[in-house]
């Protein structure tokens, strides 16, 4: 698998997403067989994109810690689950098979929806597992939000939004974007104006931020993306007086961070579940 990803660069795009998913769809699809979804499309918010979906753990003997999961896909893509790929939903399923509730959601997309709706869902959906969780057989008090890419980018924007009272129990952040580099012209379908981009950026709360914190990258990530996370590593040494938690997943590039999830490559997956687990 690793030599294959080395193979695809560091470049982004759909031919490039198409290609991760087909290197791990036989092993996804074969382990989505093997555990459906538990409750679809739960309204978390009045929006049609305010929807998640639950996994939950067997045979637990007692509330589980809760893995709130958020795509990526650019602020203008992406779902929880899809009729023609198992992606998303491996996340939920993962979880669920490590003894957590899975929660996988969507969110509202650009252009329709831009800055700040992304980090606004991320918390009516936490909101949601507060008041719900516990009727699933999750714990509303272990509620851990983890995104990837412009999931990330959302999971961040909460940090911000919430202030001190973010409803959760810890934050992961997998290859986001968090204010250390400058302004893509594709970002702007979110942000909008160029001029309003650092100022609506999460930067400062997730540097300053108490709940704890995972972070990690790929080694393919484009440089972009492993500059965030230098900068966001350096910030937090700076103003905590240590790193986060941190983890660079080689032999992975963007797309595959979350697209292996649940597979026979349990490196993060071991790291992820050890952060949940010492909460």
């Amino acid at each position: 698998m690793s030599d294959a990803i080395a193979a695809m660069g560091r470049v982004l795009g759909p031919d490039v997403l198409a290609a991760v998913q087909d290197l791990y769809r036989g092993e996804q699809e074969q382990l989505a067989a093997g555990h459906p979804v538990d409750a679809a499309d739960l309204p978390y918010g009045e929006h049609p994109r305010h929807r998640l979906d639950l996994y939950r753990a067997k045979g637990a003997s007692g509330p589980a810690p809760v893995l709130l999961w958020v795509h990526g896909g650019g602020f203008i893509r992406g779902e929880k689950c899809a009729p023609d790929h198992p992606y998303g939903a491996n996340v939920g399923r993962w979880a669920a098979r490590a003894g957590m509730l899975g929660a996988v959601m969507n969110y509202r997309l650009a252009p329709e929806c831009g800055w700040p709706a992304g980090g606004e869902d991320v918390g009516a959906a936490v909101d949601w597992l507060k008041a719900n969780a516990a009727a699933h057989g999750g714990d509303p008090d272990r509620i851990v939000a983890i995104g990837t890419s412009a999931g990330a980018v959302h999971v961040a924007t909460h940090l911000r939004l919430a202030a001190g009272d973010t409803g959760l129990a810890g934050v992961g952040l997998l290859s986001g974007l968090y204010g250390f580099t400058p302004l893509d012209d594709r970002d702007t379908l979110y942000y909008g104006a160029p001029d309003m981009y650092a100022a609506r950026m999460p930067r400062e709360a997730v540097v300053a931020s108490e709940v704890p914190l995972f972070v990690a990258c790929a080694e393919f990530d484009p440089p972009r993306f492993q500059a965030e996370t230098l900068g966001l590593l350096a910030a937090r040494l700076d103003t905590h007086g240590q790193m986060p938690r941190a983890y660079i997943a080689s032999g992975h590039n963007h797309f595959s961070m979350g697209c292996h999830i649940g597979t026979a490559d349990t490196r993060l997956t071991d790291e992820i579940a050890s952060f949940i687990g010492a909460l």
